[in-house]
């Protein structure tokens, strides 16, 4: 019975769209896995909709009740409920780079109606490096470039990127239980963030992650090879040393390396143009009410990191945009 409604769900949306006038655009459903998935996919949707069809991003419902997280997004999948009219938009996760290694990664993989971010999540995405000097300039108000964050993460990403590789190794040979993504987290944690002692952290955190290859390299005598060979697919598949922090856990990234970063920086320059305007001041109401008209205006830095969307020239979203123009070509 269940698999009956389920595979009543695409061919209602499909007869739906059959009965309605020639003139309207058809409507393809994306179900994403939460309500910050929603604008993100969104700006990436929107680019693909032409006058015959359009996107309606939504949560799944089962029995008319909402539900979230990548399980329900995908049990249209599991299910058979997608369809050319009904897609999922989901978060890789490391799905993506154990290729195959699980049930899902193979179901991820092998759909043509499930679309996932390529990079570990939509966190990753919107701390795309190249563009968070822009988002600074959307908190702040403020262009002065005062520490260079895409080299940071750049050098972050160089420092963990052996460490990240054994972790896809003991994933993708089925060893996970014996250095978890939550091991893998714990000895790259950075701390608190600090501009002056930006480059001593990764230092540290080099450090902590080559004492750790070794013991993997002790552990595993006979992995050379099959390590090697892993590092090779993760590179085919986008991974570069360069780049590795797109594709580590997400709310990892988000919450303890750019948020507590751009927190920093974003401070820094708020105090730096707030005494601009209190020196270009000439006389006291002058500096109050430009100091009050410029505090209503910066914004938070947690906002408006998740509405950033200058990730459109990384690799994760090149690869994203193949797929999703392979697929709208086949619609009918």
């Amino acid at each position: 019975m269940k698999r009956l409604k389920d595979n009543l769900t695409s061919s209602y949306l499909e007869a739906a769209n059959w009965l309605n006038p020639k003139k309207q655009r058809k409507k393809i459903v994306a179900y994403v896995e939460s309500y910050d998935d929603v604008f993100f996919w969104r700006s990436i949707l929107s680019q693909f909709e032409t006058d015959q069809f359009y996107f309606e991003i939504m949560l799944p419902t089962r029995e008319n009740t909402l539900e979230r997280g990548k399980k329900a997004a995908l049990m249209s999948a599991l299910h058979g409920k997608t369809g050319q009219w009904l897609i999922a938009c989901v978060d890789a996760d490391y799905d993506y780079l154990i290729q195959g290694a699980s049930e899902t990664s193979r179901q991820i993989l092998s759909s043509p109606y499930v679309f996932h971010t390529y990079a570990y999540a939509i966190e990753n995405m919107q701390c795309y490096a190249p563009s968070l000097h822009d988002v600074c300039v959307a908190v702040t108000l403020n262009d002065h470039v005062i520490f260079d964050m895409q080299q940071y993460l750049e050098e972050f990403s160089r420092a963990i990127y052996p460490l990240f590789v054994w972790n896809i190794w003991y994933y993708r040979t089925g060893k996970y239980g014996q250095f978890t993504m939550t091991d893998f987290l714990r000895i790259i944690e950075t701390g608190n963030f600090s501009m002056n002692d930006a480059y001593r952290t990764i230092a540290q955190v080099r450090n902590k992650v080559n004492k750790r290859c070794e013991q993997l390299r002790r552990h595993n005598p006979n992995a050379a090879e099959s390590y090697n060979q892993v590092e090779q697919s993760l590179r085919e598949l986008g991974v570069t040393p360069e780049t590795t922090y797109l594709y580590i856990q997400g709310h990892h990234l988000f919450d303890k390396v750019v948020v507590p970063m751009m927190t920093r920086v974003c401070d820094k320059l708020i105090r730096q143009r707030q005494a601009e305007i209190s020196r270009q001041s000439v006389h006291g109401t002058q500096r109050r009410n430009e100091l009050s008209c410029y505090n209503n205006s910066i914004e938070d830095v947690i906002p408006m990191l998740k509405k950033n969307t200058g990730f459109f020239n990384s690799e994760p979203y090149h690869r994203l945009k193949i797929s999703l123009s392979h697929f709208v070509e086949q619609i009918e």
